[in-house]
Order: C-alpha cells, then sequence, then structure tokens
C-alpha cells in the first residue's frame, strides 16, 4: 500500500498535521516540554488498591479491549498479534481465547500496519468489533517532514480517542479491560472486575511491584495522581523511590471516553533508517489526569501474573515458560 493510499484509508488529518508540526518548529512541543511542572510525590500505601482474595465471575457488559496497533519496530516491524507466542498459539489467539472463556466481546484497535492481515486472520467473527488508529507523517526535529514521507501510528492514546463508544453502548457493553497485544498475563479475571468496581471509578489502572523498572508510574501531581510517563518526571526526580509502575493494562468505562479528553501531544526521538526523526505520540494512562482513577496494584511473578510484556524475540524466548504456565491456567 502507497503512503498515499494509508493515509487516506487511516483517516490522516492534515489540518492537524500542519498545527502540530508549526508547534514543533516554534519548540512548543518539544523534549523539554514533555517534562511535567509542579510538585510531585510518591504515593502511598493508602492510595493503592489491592486486588481481593476471590470474586464471583460478573461479566455482565463487559468486554476485552486489545490494543493491537502500533509498528511493533521493535519485533521487526511484523504483525505481532500474528506471531506464535507458545505452542502454537498467537499473541491475538490468546486474547481470543481467554476472551471466549468468560463469554465477553473483544475490541480489537488495529494500525495500518495490523489491520489488514489481522482482519484476515479474524475471518467473519461475530464477536470481535475492530477499529483503527489514526496516523500521522514522521517531522524533523526543525519541524519539516521527515524523508519519505514516512507514516507512523501516534501512540495508544487513539483507543481513548477514537474507540466507537456509540457502537459499544449499542451491544450492551458498558466496560473495558484493556490491554497491550503481547501483556499475555493481563486476562480476564473477575478480582480485577471487582476491585474496580468497589472503588466505584470510571478508570482502573493497573499497577505492579517496582523492581528498578523505567517507564511511568501513579504519583500525585500538585495533589492530584495521575499515571506519568518515564520520559516526563523531570531531572532530579528519583523514580526509583516509586514503590509501583503502570503496567499498560486497565479497566475503564464506556462513558469516561465520551468526553474524548484533550491528551497531550508528547514529543518523541526515533531511529529511522539510521536518522533521527520526530513522532507525536499520546499515551492512554494520561487519561488519569482527567478522570477520577483507582490504582490497583497486581501480581507480577507465578501464575497469576498479570504483567508478562514482550516487546523483543528475546523477551518472548524468555517468557515462554511462564506462558506455558499461564496458558494452561484457568483463573476461574
Amino acid at each position: 500500500m502507497s503512503v498515499d493510499e494509508i493515509l487516506e484509508r487511516y483517516g490522516f488529518d492534515e489540518r492537524l498535521f500542519e498545527e502540530l508540526r508549526v508547534r514543533v518548529a516554534s519548540g512548543e512541543i518539544s523534549r523539554d516540554a514533555n517534562l511535567v511542572r509542579g510538585e510531585l510525590e510518591p504515593l502511598g500505601d493508602d492510595d493503592l488498591a489491592r486486588l481481593p482474595e476471590d470474586a464471583e465471575p460478573d461479566f455482565a457488559g463487559v468486554a476485552v479491549a486489545v490494543l493491537n496497533g502500533g509498528m511493533a519496530t521493535r519485533f521487526g516491524g511484523t504483525v505481532k498479534g500474528l506471531v506464535e507466542a507458545v505452542d502454537g498459539v498467537s499473541f491475538l489467539d490468546w486474547k481470543l481465547r481467554d476472551a471466549e472463556r468468560a463469554g465477553v466481546p473483544v475490541v480489537l484497535m488495529n494500525s495500518f500496519a495490523t489491520d489488514e492481515e489481522t482482519r484476515e486472520h479474524l475471518g467473519d467473527r461475530g464477536d470481535v468489533i475492530t477499529f483503527s488508529q489514526s496516523v500521522l507523517l514522521r517531522l524533523e526535529p526543525d519541524g519539516s517532514i521527515f524523508p519519505g514521507p514516512s507514516p507512523y501510528t501516534p501512540g495508544h492514546g487513539d483507543f481513548a480517542v477514537f474507540a466507537p463508544v456509540e457502537e459499544l453502548r449499542a451491544v450492551g457493553i458498558r466496560t473495558l479491560m484493556l490491554s497491550n497485544v503481547d501483556n499475555l498475563g493481563a486476562r480476564v479475571d473477575p478480582r480485577v472486575l471487582a476491585a474496580h468496581r468497589a472503588a466505584g471509578n470510571p478508570l482502573t489502572v493497573e499497577v505492579a511491584p517496582a523492581e528498578g523498572d523505567p517507564g511511568g508510574a501513579p504519583v500525585r501531581v500538585n495533589g492530584r495522581t495521575q499515571i506519568v510517563e518515564g520520559f516526563r518526571f523531570p531531572p532530579g526526580f528519583d523514580q526509583h523511590a516509586l514503590p509501583v509502575f503502570n503496567t499498560n493494562s486497565l479497566v475503564v468505562e464506556v462513558d469516561a471516553l465520551e468526553a474524548r479528553h484533550p491528551l497531550t501531544w508528547f514529543y518523541v526521538e526515533k531511529d529511522v533508517e539510521g536518522r533521527k526523526a520526530v513522532q507525536l505520540e499520546r499515551l492512554v494512562n494520561e487519561l488519569s489526569a482527567f478522570v477520577p482513577t483507582t490504582f490497583l496494584v497486581v501480581p507480577r511473578r507465578g501464575p497469576r501474573s498479570r504483567f508478562v510484556p514482550v516487546k523483543t524475540p528475546e523477551d518472548l524466548e524468555r517468557s515462554r515458560p511462564l506462558l506455558r504456565e499461564l496458558l494452561a491456567t484457568l483463573l476461574f
């Protein structure tokens, strides 16, 4: 598919792109602008929710939502969801089996890099709602267009912007259990839903005990608790003092997506064909800056681990023994 065909089919917004390009050229959007301003404080133990020991399965109005977009550049640019994870089961088929076992539908966000092959793989399945995230063009650091031009997907924040809210409501879906296609630990677990419902907030973000992990984490920013991504912490802030980190799995009420909250455009540098390119991205966990949020501590070790990310082929090879154990384990 040509670049022009990609842009036309996947909703390239030329007006938005020009606005963002100008903001990069002026320095308004930059690495420095990514940094959080204000007073940052670690959360205390009382700010964190815990999983109940057990819970009755109650999946009325629930769907599994899977982030199957992006470009899988660290996985060789292949459609990661269709890669064999373990014992002949692909990442995506694992998610589909998990949802089928719970008796819930699936909402799948694809990208121009994954859409056609994923739809072909799904065939005529009636229990999967699919939509595609948007597309932008990479920039030079001065705001000019990167040679090519070079299309990319602008982050999983597109889920909060483009999720088909009315279609979900029409089929009775009120709550989404969202996770990355490459995190096979994030299975349907009635305990997670029970904790979400007990807290009463429209958003629950799963966090795991920190073990020196880079990346995002919940903190208090000027008194408000929210997820802050790792690249946004200002110099001198000790991320290693934070007790938990963000797993990018969450439970969100469909009603919370209706407002289409104005997520921040972040400045991200990527190595593309041996050159530095600029991508502007939005992140789904920034929803926590707009709606009341529960931060739920989940296990990251053992047969009930909910965090087994696979970003590279080497990660997959290391994780396969645990994945095999998880695949054989029923949670309810």
